[in-house]
């Protein structure tokens, strides 16, 4: 099941008929005291959230699903202005977004690779442990043998998109935009300083981190999940 909460009746109606003619179950709701009914009685498997909401906005009802410990998928529908509220929202828990006005087909296409990652969090979620490194995701600390590793918010995240696809070249835009929610060229410098960083906090550990010259980085470990 996919609620979308969004307050323009012509949005929600035709984004529920592509969800429905692609095999996905949606409801909709125009605001956020019926969107939260529905969540207490049936939890979804994503969630598609305006920003701009009557009453409760989307940034408040999306902290208040991360505040819950909730790790259900949400996408962000944002104006195309608004990037300020784009980095706020990935910062706060979102797990992509999407521009208005949207092309239906690129919704949907966004909703099945976050559901396809959703299905991978194990990797993500609860203990990791590769070589060296060890990783209690829930909690967020990281240690290199016996030594705890302090990591920036940004670092951290860095570090769990690249694990997420371990194994898989992620390039620059990609990172930029999952991590910082911006893909511009002049800002490679900004990606280039954090691995940067984070290979050398993470010493030895460091290595399993991989520069694909012309195109981005990869994480590279054997997978030792608890």
């Amino acid at each position: 099941m996919i609620y979308i909460l969004e307050d323009d009746e012509s949005i929600r109606k035709l984004v529920i008929y592509a969800l429905e003619t692609q095999g996905f179950e949606a409801d909709g709701f125009e605001n956020a005291e019926r969107f939260w009914e529905a969540f207490d009685e049936k939890k979804p498997e994503l969630v598609l959230l305006d920003i701009m909401l009557p009453g409760e906005d989307g940034i408040s009802v999306l902290k208040r699903i991360r505040k819950s410990g909730d790790k259900v998928p949400v996408i962000m529908l944002t104006a195309k202005s608004t990037e300020y509220d784009k980095v706020t929202g990935l910062d706060l828990g979102a797990d992509d977004y999407v521009s208005k006005p949207f092309g239906i087909m690129e919704l949907i296409s966004r909703i099945r690779a976050v559901l396809r990652r959703s299905g991978e969090t194990s990797r993500t979620s609860g203990e990791y442990k590769c070589g060296s490194l060890k990783i209690y995701w829930d909690r967020h600390e990281v240690y290199v043998g016996d030594k705890a590793v302090t990591l920036t918010n940004k670092e951290y995240e860095l570090l769990r998109h690249l694990i997420e696809y371990n194994g898989t070249v992620l390039d620059r835009e990609v990172l930029l935009e999952k991590v910082w929610g911006i893909g511009s060229e002049r800002e490679n410098r900004t990606l280039d300083v954090h691995i940067r960083t984070l290979r050398s906090k993470l010493m030895d550990a460091g290595d399993m981190i991989q520069t694909v010259r012309g195109v981005g980085y990869k994480f590279i470990g054997e997978d030792i999940n608890d």
